[in-house]
This record gives structure tokens, sequence and C-alpha cells, in this order.
């Protein structure tokens, strides 16, 4: 879970299995939710979950004041069909944008629609 969760930090959106999507969200919306308020104490209790400098300094210098005023829900898992080798249901998992932002995966969505 930590490797997942801080590739997700880092990169913003990757693409895994759905279970391990879906169980990803239980494990990084709380660190989320500590990267909102930024104090020593939740940042030592956001290192001691990921063990990644970098990844903490992200999460509570861009992530967690952009989902200042949100309450919740700060992931969205997009499935994105099965794996080629063993047809496991393969999705996307990604930070909410801001309001009047596009991400990437809806951009490619509109234009295949």
């Amino acid at each position: 879970m930590r490797s997942l969760a801080i590739s997700i930090i880092l990169r913003e959106s990757i693409k895994t299995t759905l279970a391990k999507a879906k169980e990803i969200r239980g494990f990084l919306e709380p660190l989320v939710t500590l990267a909102k308020e930024n104090t020593v104490a939740n940042q030592r209790k956001a290192y001691s979950k990921l063990r990644d400098k970098a990844a903490v300094a992200k999460l509570f210098s861009e992530i967690g004041p952009r989902f200042k005023e949100r309450p919740g829900g700060y992931l969205r898992v997009i499935k994105r069909g099965h794996r080629a080798g063993d047809k496991s249901p393969i999705a996307q998992v990604e930070f909410l944008k801001e309001d009047n932002e596009v991400s990437e995966s809806e951009a490619l969505e509109e234009a295949s629609s």
C-alpha cells in the first residue's frame, strides 16, 4: 500500500488493478485529510505511514491545500478495461482536479466519444 500511495502522490494518476484501486482509497484519503492542516505533528504522522520525504512534502505543499474546502472524496477511480495477460480489471486512480480544470483522462474520454 505504501509504494502505491507514494506513486499516486508523486504522479497524481496511475493505472493499477481494480482491487488495489479500491483498497488504496482507505489508506490515502486519511493522509490527504491530515495534509489539509500543515502542522509538524501531522507531517510526522504522514511520514510514519509513507516513509518518503518527497511524497510527504508534496502532500503537504500541493495536495493538502488543493482540497482545503473539500470534506472528503479526494480520489477518483475510473475503470479502464482488462489487462491483456490475465484479464484482470484495470482502473486508473487519480486525484480530483480543480472544478475548472479537465483532467487528462476526462479529455481522453471526451475525445473518444
